[in-house]
């Protein structure tokens, strides 16, 4: 398993040759762009400076989209695990064994998580829990699937009318038609029912007028 700084800053992603196109909202070739990819990456990054420093036995990607962090995440894992709602699943994990990941892909919706109770050590969320709908539900679920000893790591983007404005500019995407009020409700919704174990921002100054992304490392109890 593959920890410290430098790593981090240059995770292990799928090339962007063997990216599948799985629905609208799925952006995976952003990452490989010479500036939003910069700003892609930032997630990666928030996501494993929040990794605990151990192995875990089974860890779920929420939203895995075109499986581009599914290298990565393998080398933290006995068994990796992926879910989202397009139906490309084989195609992806067929262009993920080509690159020597094996992952179980599984086509759903986190409001109803195909997964006994209590089996799953961490789950892992970049950007897609703002876009689950009835949220509660989603929390509930991912609550009852983790182990006690288990956690929720997540990246949602900030709420910053600077930052949504130059997203605006330089992707042609309208923020608030994608969110509307969604990511004022995600993180309360989420810390009321988990414990708050690490917090981070990028940038970390500023406030809520320049929080680009906000990560979080929830545990169950």
């Amino acid at each position: 398993m593959k920890l410290g700084g430098i790593h981090r800053l240059f995770p292990q992603l799928l090339p962007k040759t063997a990216l599948v196109k799985t629905s609208e909202v799925d952006a995976g070739e952003w990452t490989f762009h010479p500036y939003l990819g910069i700003i892609q990456r930032l997630r990666f990054w928030l996501i494993l400076s929040l990794l605990p420093v151990r192995r875990f036995p089974k860890l779920l990607e929420v939203g895995y989209g075109s499986g581009i962090l599914l290298p990565e995440l393998s080398q933290y894992c006995d068994e990796l695990y992926g879910l989202d709602i397009h139906r490309n699943a084989s195609r992806v994990a067929d262009r993920l064994r080509q690159h020597g990941i094996e992952a179980e892909l599984l086509c759903g919706s986190a409001t109803t998580l195909p997964f006994k109770d209590k089996v799953l050590d961490l789950i892992i969320a970049v950007s897609c829990l703002e876009y689950m709908d009835p949220l509660e539900n989603a929390v509930q679920e991912i609550k009852r699937v983790l182990r006690p000893d288990g956690c929720l790591i997540f990246v949602t983007p900030g709420n910053s009318p600077v930052i949504d404005y130059l997203h605006d500019l330089l992707t042609g995407r309208k923020v608030k038609e994608h969110y509307a009020q969604r990511r004022d409700v995600l993180i309360p919704s989420f810390t009321r029912s988990f414990v708050v174990q690490q917090e981070l921002a990028i940038p970390p100054f500023g406030g809520r007028f320049m929080t680009l992304y906000r990560g979080f490392r929830l545990g169950v109890s």
